[in-house]
């Protein structure tokens, strides 16, 4: 026959059973705490990560902008000395520019120098306007002579007479001076009947031949 179970038995069942659910209940909070624990790391090292990232991001605007105050700065002393440059090329061709186009038939009599109009749809300055009764002469100034600047001075031509009506009557050439000039540009601003002056030595000169006829506007 089976032994009969007593009260002690019972107890010390009970007693086993509760140390079973402790142990499991301390294991499962020793694995909360782990997770919590790795959960934590992780989240100071995303702080970490995000920190950096704001601060690399901090440094990369900061060097940004310098780079944009530098960009600037280097654009405004370019402006300046092409600025400079211009005003050096005006200032050779303008004194010569009364004996150039006499040379070339045209009596100047009277020589302006940054004509300037500001009419609505036609602002335009022009370099050096030479005057000979009702023959004029536009004269534009580059240090470096592109294409680009023969076509945009074609167009202020084009817009003379709107941007000076009280040249209406006149008739107005054309002429471009460089100091340095790109390859065929010269060929190029002759071919749309424009003068075109260049330095030579210590002076300047027309460098259209003789046969030349230059376009009016």
């Amino acid at each position: 026959m089976a032994e009969p179970v007593t009260i002690a038995d019972i107890y010390a069942l009970f007693q086993a059973s509760r140390a079973e659910d402790d142990r499991r209940a301390a294991e499962a909070d020793r694995r909360m705490a782990a997770l919590n624990a790795e959960a934590d790391r992780r989240a100071a090292e995303a702080d970490r990560r995000a920190a950096e990232a704001d601060r690399r991001a901090a440094e990369a605007d900061r060097r940004l902008q310098k780079l944009e105050r530098i960009a600037a700065n280097t654009s405004r002393e370019v402006a300046g000395l092409t600025t400079r440059w211009g005003q050096f090329v005006e200032n050779l061709v303008a004194p010569a520019v009364i004996r150039l186009f006499q040379e070339r038939g045209i009596e100047v009599q009277e020589l302006s120098r940054r004509m300037q109009s500001n009419r609505p749809g036609a602002e335009m300055e022009i370099d050096i306007f030479a005057v000979d009764g009702d023959v004029a002469v536009a004269v534009e100034c580059k240090s470096r002579l592109s294409k680009q600047d023969v076509d945009d001075f074609l167009a202020r031509l084009g817009r003379f007479r709107q941007a000076f009506p009280h040249y209406t009557g006149y008739q107005i050439y054309g002429a471009m001076a460089g100091i340095e000039i790109d390859k065929g540009i010269d060929r190029y601003a002759y071919q749309q009947g424009l003068f075109v002056i260049k330095q030579m030595g210590d002076t300047v000169a027309i460098a259209n031949d003789t046969a030349f006829q230059p376009a009016a506007w």
